[in-house]
């Protein structure tokens, strides 16, 4: 994997995924204090603004030190952040990552955060020459999981209780996605 990330741009037919920055802070706070949208989340809820500048120091040091790389998802029609999906976790002999995303719960069922996973995939299995996606998820997240088999990942097994947020235990199910099985679809 590269030692930094180079900003990056890209497009889909109704969004654009951009690289973040501190303009973006207000948004995550309001994605990620939402605990509906935090519910299944390997952390609690955010509960003041100074959570979501911490997790901005670390998106900009993800790229900074090639550890992640965090996209920014907006409408291309302009309009605020939407969300945003990630690629963290990288090994690189391996060539593979962990995938992750959120979303407002305001765009929720217009299908762009399909839009946009598409488009990190195709980053990922692309220019990036990762050969492996893996995604952890809590199994009640039912919703996460058909997006996840929407996009060809395949739920390769659950740990239980691997999580414990704000006291309650929570398992995970790995799903994983290679880069053969993406270009054959």
């Amino acid at each position: 994997m590269p030692k930094s990330f180079e900003p990056a741009v890209l497009e889909t037919a109704r969004l654009t995924l951009r690289f973040m920055d501190e303009r973006d802070i207000d948004a995550l706070y309001a994605v990620y204090s939402d605990p509906v949208v935090a519910r299944y989340l390997s952390r609690p809820a955010q509960t003041e603004r100074a959570q979501a500048e911490k997790m901005m120091a670390n998106v900009l040091a993800g790229y900074a030190d090639g550890s992640g790389v965090n996209f920014g998802v907006v409408r291309r029609d302009g309009g605020a952040l939407l969300g945003n999906c990630m690629l963290f976790r990288f090994h690189d002999e391996s060539r593979r990552a962990e995938i992750g995303y959120s979303m407002a719960r305001a765009y929720w069922g217009q299908g762009y955060m399909n839009e946009a996973l598409i488009a990190l995939i195709g980053y990922a299995f692309g220019p990036l020459g990762l050969n492996r996606l893996e995604a952890d998820i809590d199994p009640r997240n039912d919703n996460s999981a058909k997006s996840l088999k929407r996009l060809g990942f395949t739920e390769e097994g659950v740990l239980k209780e691997r999580w414990i947020v704000a006291g309650e235990k929570s398992d995970t199910a790995y799903y994983g996605l290679l880069a053969g099985q993406w270009r054959s679809k």
